[in-house]
């Protein structure tokens, strides 16, 4: 990591002109066509990379900026310059792929850079095409739409006005009646937005599936697919997963929301309940955003040097923007700088547990990011999404032992933490299938979007639908609304349910063996995007979800943990 690095408000603002950008890569691709051997053709890829790096580097700026300040005038229009132009750009990377595959000097190509590489970018050229430019700009422009109406949306909640972000404490209050009206005016709000976000997402199925067609799929889920990189599963394999979620996982997360009712003194829980878990309130991390700071310094010093250096480099240099303030996009990422050789951590903190979650997730990704910086072929640095997921959830886990820096009664936390963690299980394969169904009937209406989500809700998440009763904009099949993945990384969510298993596996182990889970951690780390995701998981000693009894076998033995933290002594 450089040392040097500059303080990231330091970092110039810079607008790249991607029409020089795109003759600069017409050149490159000349090159490669024309280079006399492999050791030349080796060099000039490592042009392209050292070029494509800076250009990322630049976008990527834009798009941070834009996501904090969405009504900055400045960087609202280099955002709207990137959506209306960052197809083209990939256009012309997409001649250099083909240039790469084509090369007469392809089998030293290979020797140096391996075959995996050119998997990649065969996957890469069935993902784009010149010919749906039109679409991807339609699509961006859709995506960042939705992206700043949801930035829009304020709750008017006992005379003050709160983003969705800020409403979480009291979503979360101990105080029942103040989660009740704080639920009817979060909802009253998303109400008057759900026609918008229905339009919004009615115009981006039909692009995205104008898309698929032009390009020769039959949807444009098979267009995903590729476009997400899934090299070693397949549509039919995922079904097969979420079916194993209903049953082994749906029976286990109802039995919790029983507890839960239970822990909380009623008989049945209510929509603004679902977020509270016991009578004298959820687990509250303590202090101000710079006090969890500081916690989290003391625990990744002690989880192990990487860790500790990382975390305070990423404190010194200014790289986590944390807390939530009007016009910022709501939820949290990680996003990564290959010139910089450094990532940023984006979250909007609102004082509940979540804040710590989101912490801990995002530096886990970013801890990735930052094990792997050295990879030099830029394709083998990130794994695919799933396999992302992984290092930032699996990271949660390896923070718990360490979570009395953050709260008074740290078992609490575990408990919530792993509660809410195998009930996400079932909410997140909802998810997954609503999404195969959209796409697979892309002239559905939004009564009947909606209709399939409250459908989808009764078959893996019974005790959510018993809940919503009374709450009419969640009893009508609402709630996908918010969930910015749908609208702007389709299909990208059944990867956070089967990096959740890989968490599970890591926290099993590391009950039985810390040194050896961390190892386990670190090399998956350290392999980037090296293999795909099923082949990544069985190098480091780790079971595929996929694979028939693997989720009965990890998940069950996690409801006796929860049983030993004794919840009902909180």
């Amino acid at each position: 990591m450089a040392k040097e690095l500059d303080c990231f408000e330091n970092w110039p603002f810079v607008v790249p002109d991607l029409d020089k950008a795109c003759v600069k890569i017409e050149k490159l691709v000349e090159e490669m066509n024309n280079a006399s051997d492999g050791p030349t053709a080796l060099a000039v890829y490592k042009k392209m990379g050292k070029f494509t790096d800076k250009i990322m580097d630049d976008l990527t700026h834009i798009s941070v900026l834009y996501s904090l300040e969405t009504t900055n005038e400045e960087y609202s229009k280099a955002n709207e310059y990137v959506d209306n132009n960052s197809p083209k750009l990939s256009a012309y990377m997409q001649e250099f792929t083909k240039a790469m595959i084509n090369s007469k000097h392809r089998d030293y190509l290979e020797e140096k850079l391996g075959e995996f590489i050119f998997t990649m970018f065969d996957y890469s050229l069935k993902s784009f095409d010149e010919k749906i430019i039109e679409e991807a700009v339609e699509e961006n422009n859709l995506v960042t739409e939705y992206m700043k109406v949801q930035a829009s949306v304020r709750i008017k909640f006992r005379g003050e006005e709160y983003n969705m972000s800020q409403m979480g404490k009291f979503l979360t209050s101990n105080d029942r009646e103040t989660r009740k009206e704080a639920s009817n005016a979060y909802y009253k709000a998303l109400d008057s937005f759900k026609d918008t976000f229905e339009e919004i997402y009615d115009k981006l199925v039909k692009v995205r599936t104008r898309m698929a067609k032009k390009m020769g799929y039959e949807s444009y889920t098979d267009l995903a697919y590729i476009r997400m990189s899934r090299y070693d599963y397949t549509p039919e394999m995922v079904a097969s997963y979420r079916d194993q979620i209903a049953e082994v996982v749906t029976p286990i997360a109802t039995k919790l929301a029983k507890e839960q009712a239970k822990l909380l003194g009623l008989k049945s829980l209510k929509v603004y309940d679902l977020g509270s878990h016991f009578q004298n309130g959820n687990p509250i991390p303590n202090g101000t955003t710079e006090d969890k700071v500081n916690a989290a310094k003391k625990i990744y010093k002690e989880l192990s040097p990487d860790t500790d250096y990382f975390f305070n480099f990423m404190v010194d240099h200014h790289l986590m923007f944390l807390d939530a303030k009007p016009g910022k996009q709501s939820g949290g990422y990680m996003t990564y700088f290959p010139v910089h050789k450094c990532p940023i951590i984006f979250s909007n903190f609102n004082g509940t547990s979540g804040d710590v979650d989101v912490l801990t997730h995002e530096f886990g990704h970013s801890f990735q990011a930052y094990a792997a910086r050295n990879i030099a072929i830029s394709e083998y640095r990130a794994p695919t999404m799933e396999s992302c997921e992984c290092h930032s959830m699996s990271m949660e886990f390896f923070a718990e032992p360490y979570m009395s820096y953050f709260f008074d009664n740290p078992d609490k936390y575990r408990y919530v933490h792993l509660a809410d963690s195998i009930s996400f299980l079932p909410y997140g394969v909802t998810v997954d299938e609503f999404q195969h169904w959209v796409y697979a009937n892309p002239d559905a209406t939004p009564a009947e979007r909606d209709a399939k989500w409250h459908e989808l809700e009764v078959k893996y998440t019974p005790y959510k639908v018993k809940a919503y009763k009374g709450c009419k904009y969640m009893e009508e099949g609402h709630r996908w609304l918010t969930q910015n993945h749908i609208f702007a990384s389709p299909f990208y969510y059944i990867d956070y349910t089967l990096a959740q298993v890989i968490a599970f596996e890591f926290f099993n182990l590391d009950r039985k063996n810390h040194e050896k889970a961390w190892k386990k951690y670190m090399k998956l780390c350290k392999m980037g995007g090296k293999y795909p995701f099923v082949t990544l998981i069985n190098n480091v000693g780790l079971k595929s979800p996929f694979e028939p009894g693997v989720l009965k076998k990890t998940v069950r033995p996690l409801v006796k943990v929860l049983k030993d933290y004794h919840p009902e002594n909180f």
